[in-house]
């Protein structure tokens, strides 16, 4: 078990460096000048290539991206060109609330759409069954910022129950969750229904039923263990998805989180932050796939034991 986690541990490295490194070549390509944004349009051509040149804006790319490459090592993700501050003191506060956003939007998912999934593959063709498919189909069609939107008009402007902007306190969490939650809880019941439709029909299924064993420990205990290995991949891949719609959501209920602050950068061409900004998602994503392995081999002890 130590050596599959230390393995999936060793693949991170080169994969963030890979992913930082074409980052790095896609942002060298945007015409721009950190010395003309940090001093202004009204200042001196002079001074401006005096700047570029002290923060070394004329080496070669390769020679930029190694000192990059070496500041993100020692925890240096440089200096906002616009804000004029370290980038990891200005997007941590704001990443956190992303982050929570989208943990919260997919732990809820998982609570509401695996449920929903097992009821509705147990009790095939039912009442039960059709309701939660047209539910499902009806939160899945439907965008999650029109999704909103709509939550704000009814618990905000009608009802009064819930703010419609900002976070006061956690109330103010409650629309948002429910916005990236509902769409990504709708896939993950079809998927669920789907895996444990076919994992009711396995040999496995049936001999347990032959030798005795309680409706509920079949389904729980055999057929869900085994249903869930697609499902969880999905739950940890449907996760950068939530980042993304959290930046949106974000925007559509006025969350002091990344989205403005990335927005801004890509406006201003504010490289650093741009790039901070994406080696914090990326490395995310990759500790929540390092999670959904582990999961695996927790799941299934037979994956962890191959290596």
């Amino acid at each position: 078990m130590l050596k599959y986690v230390g393995k999936r541990l060793f693949m991170i490295i080169p994969t963030l460096v890979f992913i930082i490194f074409l980052i790095f070549l896609i942002l060298s390509f945007i015409p721009s000048s950190p010395g003309r944004i940090i001093l202004g349009m009204n200042a001196k051509e002079e001074q401006v290539v005096a700047l570029n040149e002290s923060l070394g804006w004329y080496d070669p790319m390769p020679v930029k991206f190694v000192n990059y490459l070496k500041g993100v090592l020692q925890g240096d993700f440089g200096t906002s060109y616009k804000h004029s501050m370290p980038v990891f003191d200005l997007l941590i506060p704001k990443f956190g609330v992303t982050a929570l956003l989208a943990f919260l939007a997919c732990g809820v998912s998982a609570l509401v759409g695996i449920p929903a999934g097992v009821l509705s593959a147990v009790k095939k063709h039912s009442l039960a069954d059709n309701a939660t498919t047209v539910v499902s189909m009806l939160l899945g069609s439907v965008p999650s910022f029109f999704l909103g939107v709509l939550m704000i008009l009814l618990f905000s402007l009608k009802l009064g129950w819930l703010p419609s902007n900002g976070i006061k306190d956690w109330t103010g969490y409650i629309m948002p969750v429910l916005t990236l939650a509902l769409p990504s809880a709708a896939y993950l019941s079809r998927m669920t229904r789907t895996t444990m439709l076919d994992a009711l029909e396995q040999d496995y299924i049936r001999t347990a039923r032959a030798k005795g064993c309680k409706p509920s420990r079949v389904i729980f205990r055999h057929a869900l263990r085994n249903a869930l290995m697609p499902v969880v991949t999905q739950l940890g891949m449907s996760f950068a998805a939530l980042l993304g719609g959290a930046m949106i959501t974000e925007q559509v209920f006025g969350l002091p989180g990344f989205s403005g602050t990335i927005l801004s950068a890509i406006q201003s061409k504010d490289v650093p932050v741009i790039m901070g900004s994406t080696i914090f998602i990326a490395a995310m994503f990759m500790v929540i796939m390092l999670v959904v392995d582990l999961l695996y081999a927790v799941l299934d002890p037979r994956v962890g034991a191959k290596y």
